[in-house]
């Protein structure tokens, strides 16, 4: 499946968006690199980490990391689809705010969205 994009056997990256994480800011919602696992946080979010990690690798399909989410997303094609199981967790901890992480997200967090 590596062809689409998508690789079932990569594991997520960790709990967060990486980069948000290394950098000491906050996200709004998750998403999974379906290809290699790594966590970014969505275009609605201050810094757009999936996109980004997009642009930079060539790696085509997200999927959703937040809880009670499963949508797969091209962005090739701008199109959402059903897609494998892959590697667990297929979300965030339960406990991790949206927006997170706890202690980070500013007062205004609603003001700042994309």
């Amino acid at each position: 499946m590596k062809d689409t994009g998508i690789n079932p056997k990569a594991a997520p990256s960790g709990t967060g968006c990486a980069e948000c994480m290394k950098m000491g800011q906050w996200w709004l919602h998750l998403r999974r690199c379906a290809e290699c696992g790594h966590i970014g946080c969505c275009d609605a979010s201050p810094h757009q980490h999936a996109s980004r990690h997009f642009h930079a690798t060539g790696h085509p399909v997200i999927r959703s990391f937040e809880p009670d989410e499963d949508w797969f997303y091209d962005y090739r094609t701008g199109e959402f689809f059903e897609g494998p199981g892959l590697q667990p967790p297929n979300a965030h901890p339960l406990d991790q705010p949206t927006p997170g992480p706890e202690g980070k997200v500013p007062e205004n967090w609603e003001d700042l969205v994309h």
